[in-house]
């Protein structure tokens, strides 16, 4: 569902079944830990269903690890410029989300560019930080939305920008239109 080819989804699929396993997790642990249920766990790595955004930061937040990260055997190896067509794109259509990995963290640069559109009446909920302390600095192109942190709310419109380090639950709220944004994570 999240993902436009089903090789993607069965990249995907393996590639969280490979991480669980080295860090040598049962479905049973990881769904301990994670808050999600064994069946739901074992659906995404047998590419049945594609995990939504929540679920996403779910794990991300077990393994301590960024969502591109997870999202990573989408993603090219290193190249100075990306085109708009060679991005990484995510979909959770539950959500009427879209992620486009415009500048994706490897081994050789820490920042990483994300354009988010999250549409109208949507709400998303990330329980925990995947990386706490990260820096978050999030710029709205068109639209607008409600971004709480830590129980904050922020209502952002079209040019504003909302920065802080993340230590705790942060949640995307749009109205009745769309929201169009990038995330710089640092």
């Amino acid at each position: 569902m999240g993902l436009k080819h089903t090789s993607d989804s069965s990249k995907l699929a393996k590639h969280l079944r490979n991480l669980r396993e080295t860090h040598d997790m049962t479905l049973a642990v990881l769904a301990e830990r994670s808050g999600l249920s064994r069946a739901t766990l074992s659906r995404i790595e047998n590419a049945d269903v594609s995990p939504t955004a929540e679920t996403l930061g779910q794990l991300a937040a077990v393994y301590a690890l960024p969502i591109s990260q997870l999202l990573s055997p989408l993603e090219q190896g290193f190249q100075p410029v990306l085109r708009q067509g060679e991005q990484s794109v995510w979909r959770d259509p539950s959500h009427k989300f879209v992620r486009r990995s415009v500048s994706p963290s490897n081994g050789q640069l820490s920042v990483e560019l994300i354009e988010g559109e999250l549409g109208p009446e949507q709400l998303i909920t990330y329980a925990t930080p995947a990386i706490p302390g990260q820096e978050h600095h999030v710029y709205v192109l068109s639209g607008q939305m409600q971004i709480t942190v830590e129980g904050n709310a922020h209502d952002l419109r079209q040019g504003d920008c909302l920065r802080y380090i993340l230590f705790g639950e942060t949640i995307f709220k749009t109205s009745d239109a769309s929201c169009r944004y990038v995330i710089a994570l640092s």
